[in-house]
C-alpha cells in the first residue's frame, strides 16, 4: 500500500491507465513521495490534461498595455516571457542589461548556446540549472507541446548539459536566486529576478531585475539606465 492507494491502482497510475487521479490521490501520492510543496504543486497541474490543451494555439505576444507598462520604466529592467521561455517583449534597460533579454531571443537557448551569456553570468552551471528546471516547471502538462518538443530536442541534440539536466526532471517554481552580472560598460552587478503571471495572458510572466537599495549594483544599474537614457537622446 502506497499513502493508502493500492499498489494496483498505484501501477495503473504509473502505466497511464487512469488519467484523472482525484486530488486525494495527488495529495496522498505526494505524501508517500515526500514531495515538498513546489513539488506537490505541480504534481497537481501535471494531472490537469485540459488545462495544457486549452493553452494549445494561443497567440505568442505580449499585451500591447504590459509592453508600454514596462517601456514606461526607464530606471527598471523588465521584460515579458512565455512558458516557453520567449521573450515577448523588453525594455531598453533590460536589453542592455543583457541582449538575452530581447524580443525573439528564447532565454534557455541562449543560455546553452549563446556564449555571450557564459561571459556575462558569474555563476552559469546554477543559471543553466534554473532555466532547464523552470521551463519543465513553466511546461506543465504540456510537456508534449510541438514547440517545447522543437525546443528541447534541438537543445538535446546541440548541448549534452541541457540534455543532462533535463533528464533530471527537477523543477523551479520559485523565486530565481539573486544572479551575478558582469557587465562590459558598468562592472558587475548582483541583481534579484522576480517572476510574476500576467493573469490576463495565461502562460506569460513579467520580469523584473533590481538591485539592494543603496548597493553598488543599485549604482551600477542606474549609470546603465544613464547610458540608455543618452543613446535615446542623441538618436530622437
Amino acid at each position: 500500500m502506497l499513502a493508502g492507494i493500492s499498489s494496483d491502482y498505484y501501477l495503473r497510475l504509473e502505466q497511464g491507465r487512469d488519467q484523472h487521479p482525484s486530488p486525494q490521490v495527488i495529495d496522498a501520492v505526494a505524501r508517500a513521495l515526500q514531495l515538498d510543496e513546489d513539488a506537490t504543486a505541480y504534481l497537481h497541474v501535471l494531472a490537469q490534461p485540459d488545462a495544457a490543451a486549452r493553452r494549445a494555439g494561443q497567440l505568442e505576444r505580449a499585451l500591447p498595455s504590459i509592453a508600454e507598462l514596462i517601456a514606461s520604466w526607464p530606471g527598471t529592467p523588465a521584460f515579458v516571457t512565455n512558458r516557453h521561455m520567449d521573450v515577448l517583449a523588453a525594455n531598453a534597460l533590460a536589453s542592455a542589461l543583457s541582449p538575452v533579454f530581447s524580443p525573439g531571443v528564447n532565454l534557455v537557448r541562449a543560455t546553452f548556446l549563446d556564449p555571450g551569456v557564459r561571459r556575462l553570468s558569474g555563476d552559469w552551471d546554477s543559471a543553466a540549472h534554473t532555466a532547464v528546471a523552470r521551463l519543465r516547471a513553466l511546461a506543465g502538462p504540456g510537456i508534449k507541446d510541438p514547440r517545447l518538443v522543437e525546443l528541447v530536442g534541438e537543445l538535446s541534440v546541440r548541448s549534452d548539459r541541457f540534455r543532462r539536466l533535463w533528464a533530471r526532471h527537477d523543477i523551479e517554481v520559485t523565486a530565481v536566486p539573486a544572479r551575478a552580472i558582469h557587465h562590459p560598460l558598468v562592472g558587475s552587478l548582483e541583481l534579484q529576478a522576480e517572476w510574476v503571471a500576467i493573469t490576463s495572458a495565461e502562460g506569460q510572466f513579467l520580469v523584473v531585475y533590481h538591485a539592494a537599495p543603496g548597493s553598488p549594483s543599485e549604482q551600477a544599474l542606474t549609470h546603465l539606465a544613464g547610458l540608455v537614457a543618452g543613446g535615446n537622446r542623441r538618436h530622437a
